[in-house]
């Protein structure tokens, strides 16, 4: 087991003034950290080496837009978003991120008016095994990510993820489970973990406000009890935004502060996660 924390609460992008903040989140505990890959120009390597020095493990989390649409019906736009997807694991390798996560399948944000259509459901599933493909080269794993219906339209529920990932049929693209999109969606949550356990990589801790992890209406019991049920011994990432990034608070629609300081609410996270975890060992 392993107790992360997503460093979205503070940066779209790496630069040198989170290093106070990796400097702290390693004193707090954290075992690592989750990197945010939207400019894949950066110096990764030299990111990897620093988290190395400072002993913090690492994933990464990316997105796709309209632009780059794994499932667009234009050819081009999919070949784009499979360039774009391979990119960022490439990225991962070269920082030493282990594992790939979020809502790469589709675009971010963008709808149709209608649910997916058996066209859009074969291209995500074609262009995701040609990622998959590259994932296995650079030695990456992907877990794909379950949006609420406000986020995307392709993947609502785990279970709909754990069948995409086993059409994609390849051992490194899987699933991750996330508690803030459970919390809207799913209406059973120990079904909804069930579902997807045994294609399950990865876990976003998330309060169903955004905010410090066990201050809201999440269901923590039923959530921490069927992971321990299922066998699940990977990340506990914590995934939370605040105010600090207009961009950012514009894409989660976070419009009020929903905690004291981004300190309180990892050294408070971490805490939490850890005192679950520990109940039940």
């Amino acid at each position: 087991m392993k107790f992360g924390m997503n460093l979205l609460l503070w940066t779209g992008e790496l630069n040198d003034s989170i290093l106070p903040v990796l400097e702290s989140l390693k004193d707090m505990g954290y075992d690592g950290v989750e990197l945010p890959l939207f400019n894949l120009g950066l110096d990764y390597a030299a990111w990897g080496r620093r988290l190395d020095d400072l002993g913090l493990d690492r994933t990464a989390v990316t997105v796709r837009g309209t632009e780059d649409n794994p499932i667009s019906p234009d050819a081009a736009v999919r070949a784009l978003g499979v360039e774009h997807n391979k990119r960022a694991l490439d990225c991962c390798q070269a920082a030493g991120a282990t594992a790939l996560v979020g809502p790469y399948h589709s675009a971010l944000g963008y709808f149709t008016g209608q649910g997916p259509t058996g066209d859009e459901w074969k291209w995500g599933i074609e262009s995701m095994q040609q990622v998959a493909e590259h994932a296995g080269q650079v030695g990456v794993t992907m877990g794909l990510e379950t949006l609420n219906r406000f986020e995307c339209y392709l993947l609502n529920t785990h279970a709909d993820t754990a069948r995409f990932v086993r059409e994609v049929g390849h051992p490194n693209c899987r699933a991750m489970y996330d508690t803030f999109h459970a919390n809207i969606e799913e209406k059973c949550i120990p079904d909804a973990i069930r579902a997807c356990a045994d294609v399950l990589c990865h876990v976003h801790i998330s309060e169903n406000d955004r905010s410090t992890p066990g201050s809201g209406n999440v269901r923590w019991a039923e959530n921490f009890d069927t992971l321990h049920e299922v066998g699940y011994d990977g990340w506990f990432m914590i995934e939370a935004f605040g105010l600090a990034l207009p961009e950012l608070a514009a894409a989660t629609k976070i419009w009020r502060r929903m905690f004291q300081t981004e300190e309180q609410l990892s050294r408070d996270g971490l805490a939490f996660m850890k005192s679950e975890v520990a109940k039940r060992r």
